[in-house]
């Protein structure tokens, strides 16, 4: 008689005890991941304010640096560090991307979430990931090269890089964040919502303007304020497109120069150290607060939206 399988084996506990310690590792280094985005942004603006804060702190007067249109870091009897046209600079253009990239880039995400399917769908969301995947200085290339005599043709302008050319690359550039943004937000709005708007007679286009647009409203303000802290923040397009002049712009045939083309153009030749280096950090600092400014905004739009 054969006793073999009669004896039970005791069931192992390591899994058990491998589990009890994989688990919190897991946990623990979720946590770390979400705590290091804001160490690595803390630790940033620790480095551009500290790397300017001796020349702001003691030399810079703010009230010129906010107020003044005159930019003069390198002259040899009166230095002046005025931003205040870099500043509008910074504005003009993002807000033509902006004109640009708004429409294009909702009207691309409704196309996309809601009257694409199949193969079309998929082919366009290629072409979109790949327009977002092209480098900022190709794109100051075709401002340079291509928009520029195009744009001195069309409009009988001296010059082609000014805040139209600036405007049209960065609008460009900004569209894949709004339609992959705006995307996700239609898609995130329940299909009752839908059903219940063709139910009742309603077309596609009036669905789309009447339903989804106010239930998805939170998301494509995010879409587009994203939009805007990548025209914001964009260097090397707009040092090549936009004529890197220091003026106030009276027309989108103006040229201009950005705050971030500021610091990309000049850095490089200063003596590390000096007023002229730490200004250029005090830039920097001034782009965190606008783009702090932009954040608290947004998230406040947000949630107003959002309790309604």
């Amino acid at each position: 008689m054969s006793f073999e399988g009669s004896k039970q084996t005791a069931p192992s506990s390591t899994p058990r005890t491998a589990r009890a310690w994989i688990e919190p590792a897991i946990e623990t280094l979720i946590r770390i991941c979400g705590f290091s985005a804001i160490v690595f942004v803390v630790m940033i603006f620790f480095f551009v304010f500290s790397s300017g804060a001796d020349f702001m702190l003691h030399r810079l007067d703010m009230r010129q640096f906010l107020t003044s249109t005159e930019w003069y870091p390198t002259s040899v009897s009166n230095k002046r560090y005025g931003t205040l046209a870099l500043f509008v600079g910074t504005l003009s253009v993002t807000g033509l991307a902006m004109a640009v990239a708004v429409p294009f880039g909702l009207g691309a995400a409704v196309f996309l979430s809601e009257f694409t399917h199949g193969k079309t769908k998929e082919a366009l969301k290629i072409v979109i990931e790949v327009l977002a995947a092209i480098p900022s200085v190709v794109w100051g290339f075709v401002g340079l090269v291509i928009m520029n005599p195009l744009i001195i043709r069309l409009f009988d302008a001296p010059i082609g890089i000014n805040v139209l050319n600036g405007g049209i690359i960065l609008g460009l550039m900004s569209v894949p964040i709004v339609v992959s943004i705006g995307e996700d937000a239609l898609k995130a709005v329940p299909d009752s919502y839908r059903e219940a708007s063709l139910a009742l007679g309603a077309t596609r286009w009036q669905t789309a303007y009447k339903v989804l647009f106010p239930a998805a409203r939170s998301g494509l303000l995010a879409a587009v304020l994203l939009g805007v802290g990548r025209a914001i923040g964009e260097t090397m397009a707009v040092l090549m497109a936009t004529g890197h002049a220091v003026q106030i712009p009276h027309g989108v045939l103006d040229s201009v120069r950005t705050l971030t083309a500021t610091i990309a153009a000049e850095l490089g030749e200063t003596a590390r150290g000096g007023d002229h280096f730490q200004a250029l950090f005090a830039i920097g600092v001034y782009l965190f607060v606008i783009t702090l400014i932009v954040n608290l905004t947004a998230d406040l739009l947000v949630r107003g939206f959002r309790n309604r």
